[in-house]
């Protein structure tokens, strides 16, 4: 779709958390611009449609800018070994590309002054709406870690419950939604 930078300045929350942001606005442009699309966020920087990613956001930091690219399959998906993707096309929704683009640029202005004049903990409350249900079965790849989705922390990190009771924080990582086994 496009990248944006963002120039950090004095006072700005923490930099990883602008991938929530950039998740915030993205779902808020879904959910305009293609009603009965019930778009769902994933930690840290997935989009997904009926469990498929439909987008994904990537950041990168050079001194005090922020690169973020967010790609949104609107029309072809790419196919992918570990995870299904999915379209907006496919669920009847035919969108013009420099349309979503400028609707989405409009929605991040408006949550990245959320995110710099109310903090991180308003878009962690705009973005927790937006994503999966709390006790969805949650897999840490790196760390092979297995849990449970329990909201976010004030800071923007996973909170991770464990089949113990336990809360884990995850400030970053890959993580996958688990998927039920067959026949149990």
């Amino acid at each position: 779709m496009g990248s944006t930078v963002v120039h950090l300045t004095i006072g700005d929350p923490s930099a990883a958390t602008l991938a929530l942001v950039a998740g915030v606005a993205l779902a808020k442009t879904v959910a305009a611009l293609a009603p009965g699309v019930d778009p769902q966020l994933k930690w840290p920087n997935d989009l997904l449609i009926d469990g498929a990613k439909c987008a994904g956001i990537l950041m990168e930091r050079t001194g005090n800018s922020v690169v973020i690219g967010i790609g949104v399959n609107l029309v072809a998906a790419p196919e992918l070994s570990d995870r299904p993707t999915a379209t907006l096309a496919a669920k009847g929704v035919e969108l013009d590309r420099d349309h979503f683009a400028n609707a989405l640029g409009i929605a991040m202005i408006d949550a990245l002054w959320t995110w710099r004049q109310e903090g991180v903990a308003s878009i962690v409350r705009a973005w927790l709406p937006q994503a999966h249900p709390v006790g969805t079965p949650l897999r840490v790849s790196e760390q092979g870690i297995d849990g449970f989705f329990d909201g976010l922390a004030e800071d923007g990190a996973l909170r991770l419950r464990r089949e113990g009771g336990e809360t884990m924080l995850i400030h970053a990582g890959d993580v996958e939604l688990r998927r039920p086994v067959e026949g149990n």
